[in-house]
This record gives structure tokens, sequence and C-alpha cells, in this order.
């Protein structure tokens, strides 16, 4: 006959059976244990250039504030998703909560992975830092998620507001068919109209292998005072050279965007076409700063001249959440108790002062009206105005 004790070391074996079963049975760190962050970034594919300058940003932090925090060493285990399918990145999530067992998720370049990851990060209580998916409902996917980069919505309204105010009457809207594309549309379409402006036409462009050619002819054709553009950082360089080409600007039509379009990273590729161009955003290379300065310099120091990027803003930023977070908690990994640690923090970034609402656990920030300007013979987006402490609007 089984004694009382042995029953129940039964029942313990059996459950954790089960949790193994399921994937996600908890594990007791101590304190000696390393702390891991599993980053998964698109490194290669069309979107590579968000993974380069996120990666980059996180090497950079380590290399200023160390590799150890409350007396835990800081691991970062990197992964490549390319960017583009939404069950690669479920799957190396699950790979590093399973296998790994690390104690945060972060990066994900697009939306459609950052919402592939959320029910990982929601089994196994573990914080997910969304670095640059910038989609507005992508918190609410998980209670675990805090965003540490940006929404469409937020870098979009104050754009609207700005045309409507300075004599554009009638407006395009371009966008990628995605999430972000459609709540920046939303946005705009709404803020805009509110301001007395006229939408003639909203034009959505495939996000995988887009041509903007037969879009860009028919933005001419319908002769707005300006076209305002959406499109996730990578593909504004396309965008850039169908306007210039088919002569849009020299028939009057403004181009106005997100500065996802003006990407830092890629200005220096698009020649001359940028220049003129106003866009909203949280971040610019040539943000007045004084730590944005640093920054710049000490990021083109480390990547060898590559400009630091919004999206590197996101992961810089989502360090300093993670290592701030483990300050408060003494260490401790605990999924709850760093989200609890992380609601309400605010610090000044180098893209300006910075809150995570402890309402939504997204971004309360600057958003800044840029115009792209040579400097020093170099174009970057040079900001003229600034919206302080804005938060996501959302896409309704």
């Amino acid at each position: 006959m089984s004694t009382p004790v042995n029953s129940h070391r039964r029942m313990l074996v059996a459950g954790g059976a089960a949790a193994m079963a399921a994937g996600f049975l908890p594990r007791f760190a101590l304190a000696a244990d390393p702390v891991k962050i599993g980053l998964i970034l698109p490194m290669s594919g069309p979107f590579a250039s968000t993974g380069r300058q996120i990666d980059t940003a996180v090497r950079l932090y380590q290399q200023q504030y160390g590799d150890s925090v409350a007396g835990r060493k800081i691991e970062v285990l990197l992964r490549d998703d390319g960017g583009l399918q939404p069950d690669v990145t479920k799957r190396l999530a699950q790979e590093l909560v399973v296998n790994s067992h690390v104690n945060f998720l972060a990066g994900f370049g697009l939306t459609p992975l950052a919402f592939a990851a959320a029910p990982i990060a929601t089994q196994a209580k573990i914080p997910m830092i969304v670095m640059a998916a910038a989609t507005s409902i992508i918190p609410q996917r998980s209670p675990y998620i805090v965003r540490s980069g940006f929404t469409v919505p937020q870098i979009t309204a104050p754009l609207a507001d700005w045309a409507a105010k300075n004599k554009i009457k009638t407006v395009v809207t371009l966008v990628s068919d995605y999430a972000p594309g459609i709540d920046s549309e939303k946005v705009f379409v709404k803020r805009f109209t509110e301001g007395g402006g006229k939408v003639l036409e909203s034009l959505r462009v495939p996000l995988q292998n887009p041509d903007f050619s037969p879009f860009i002819q028919r933005v001419k054709d319908t002769k707005p005072d300006a076209l305002f553009v959406f499109v996730p950082s990578g593909a504004g360089t396309a965008v850039m050279k169908q306007f210039a080409e088919r002569g849009l600007a020299a028939e009057g039509i403004k181009l106005i965007c997100t500065g996802d379009v003006l990407d830092d990273d890629l200005l220096p590729s698009m020649g001359d076409a940028p220049l003129g161009v106003i866009s909203s955003h949280h971040y610019s290379a040539a943000h007045p700063s004084p730590e944005n300065k640093a920054y710049v310099e000490a990021f083109m120091k480390l990547s060898k001249g590559m400009r630091p990027n919004f999206h590197s803003v996101g992961g810089y930023d989502g360090m300093h959440l993670i290592y701030e977070a483990l300050k408060k908690t003494k260490g401790n990994t605990d999924g709850d108790a760093l989200i609890a640690a992380m609601k309400g923090m605010s610090w000044m970034s180098v893209r300006g002062p910075v809150t995570i609402d402890p309402a939504t656990r997204d971004v309360i920030q600057n958003v800044y009206i840029r115009k792209a300007e040579k400097v020093n013979g170099a174009i970057y987006n040079v900001e003229f105005d600034t919206i302080k402490d804005f938060k996501d609007p959302g896409s309704n």
C-alpha cells in the first residue's frame, strides 16, 4: 500500500510530466544562474536592416553598461527568423523558452511575428519586449508584453494634424497592406478629415514583393496636394525612387510620410530624392540632444559606419527596460515582478523623455515633425516641431 508521501510524489511526477509535455515547466532559477534574453530578429531577408540595427544597439548597451545586473550575468541568445514567417518566429520562441530557458523574449521585427510569439510569453509567464513591431493592439495579445519602440498611430496622428494646418487640402494615402499600414491609414484619414482635409483615395500595396510603380502613377493621375505614405523600414527606397522617376514633385504633389520611409539607415542610399520631404517620427539620428550625439557616435563606431535608426533605439531602450527592471527586483526573474517593475518606468532616452504607460504597457514619448535636409553634405531628418509626451491614440 502506498504511503501518503509516495502518493504525493507520484502526483508531482505526473504533474511535472504534463507540464513538460506542454513545454513550459516552470524553472526555479538560482541567483547565480545567468539571466537569458532570447532575441528574435530578422537578420536576413527584406527586413534585415531592422535586425542589424537592433542587434548593434543591444551589443552597444552591453558594451556601455556591462553584462551583469544585480549580481547576475546577462546572456543574449540571438535568433534569425527571416522576418516573414510567423510560424518560424513561434518555433524559435518555443525553443528559446523550452530548451534554452530564457527569462525574456525580445525583438520582433514585424507585427505578425509579435502576434505569433505572444501566446508563448503568456504560457511561460516571461516578459516579451517588443522592440520594433508597431501595431497598436500588440500589448493586448499578452499581459507580459511591454513595448520599447513606438506605435504607428502614435507617429501618424501628428503628421495628419500638421498637414491639415499647413495648406494641404487633398491627400491620397498609400500604405503597406498589413496591420500597421491599415492602422496608419485609419488614423491619418480620421485626423486629416477632422482637420478639414479631404482624402481622395486610399491605396494599399502588398507587403511582400511590392511594386509601387502603378500606385505612384495612379497618384499622379489623381493630382492631390500631397501623397501620404507608410511602408515598413526597408521599402522606403523603392517608394522614393518611383516618386522621383514619375515626376510627382514637378506636378506639385508633396510627399509626406512616417519616418519608416526615410529610415536613417537607408537615407544615405536614396540620393537627393528625399530632400524637402516632411515626415513624423519619434527618433532621428539628427536629434540634437547631447545623449543622442554620444549615442550616434558610439553606434557608428561599433557598426563601422552604419547610422542608427529608430529601430536601434527600440533595441537600446528595450535593454534599458530589462536592466532597470532587474535592478528593481534585485535579480529576481519572476515574470509578474518584472512586468510590475517596468510599468510606469520613466527615463531620458536618446530620443527624448520616455515613459511606459502603466495601464497599457506601451510607450509615451515625443513625436517630432522633420524635414529632410542636407547637414554637412549628408541628408538627415531635421526636427522642427515637437508634440510632447504623446500617447498611442489607437487605430480607431
